[in-house]
């Protein structure tokens, strides 16, 4: 299974939230160029890095710290305000391994379809963020009507592969992730990442022994609670 740490980025700035909502904003470090460098000592192959500025501005924003971790050959996937095809082609000329689609792949399931054709599966990511049984967009600000199983079985239809999984309820919690949840998820035969609530080793040891394809560690990194050189050997 792959570790993957997180970046959340406002104002160019290393951040987390609490589910989902921006008033709970905490500034971890200034510098998101360091933290990604320390992820990559740790040995791993992926930065989970989200614009949160973009998501809820529905355009990149960070396009400075992006543009410098891609530069220096930081492996990176990205997230937050991508809505059109250019900011794709803009991103992966960049140097971005993968792109991630969260609201536009709900609100255009045509240009969702569309970019798993033209880019190809690996390097376009369904980010599946859900709220209950229903799947919010706008950076998490509003829900949809579209349910997340629904969602998750039109990504499959289009030939996307993918998924980031977050349980929005879960997320900053410090209190676990809903694997009972994912449980169901993971038999869609997608490649299920799993996100939101992990706080701990343990909760890597279940992601793993249910099957999911990879573990977001966000917060926890930062408070401390959990070490990435050994989440990336517990995952292994």
């Amino acid at each position: 299974m792959q570790i993957i740490p997180a970046i959340d980025l406002i104002d160019n700035q290393c951040v987390r939230l609490t589910k989902g909502d921006y008033n709970t904003k905490t500034i971890f470090d200034s510098d998101p160029f360091k933290v990604a460098n320390d992820f990559v000592a740790s040995g791993v192959n992926l930065i989970h890095v989200v614009d949160l500025d973009g998501a809820k501005a529905g355009r990149i924003i960070n396009i400075d710290t992006i543009r410098k971790l891609c530069e220096n050959n930081i492996p990176i996937e990205i997230g937050g305000g991508v809505r059109s095809d250019e900011t794709i082609e803009m991103l992966l000329d960049l140097g971005v391994k993968r792109v991630i689609l969260g609201s536009i792949a709900v609100t255009n399931q045509d240009f969702l379809k569309d970019a798993i054709k033209k880019y190809g599966k690996e390097k376009i990511v369904l980010g599946l963020d859900c709220n209950g049984d229903y799947v919010s967009i706008h950076g998490w600000q509003s829900d949809s009507q579209i349910k997340c199983n629904d969602m998750l079985d039109a990504f499959k239809s289009y030939g996307g592969e993918n998924v980031i999984y977050t349980d929005i309820s879960k997320d900053g919690m410090m209190a676990g992730t809903n694997i009972e949840e994912l449980k169901k998820i993971v038999v869609s035969g997608l490649n299920i990442v799993a996100s939101g609530g992990i706080s701990s080793l343990d909760d890597i040891k279940k992601c793993k022994e249910i099957g999911c394809f990879g573990a977001i560690v966000g917060k926890a990194y930062y408070l401390g609670k959990i070490n990435l050189s050994e989440a990336v050997k517990t995952a292994l």
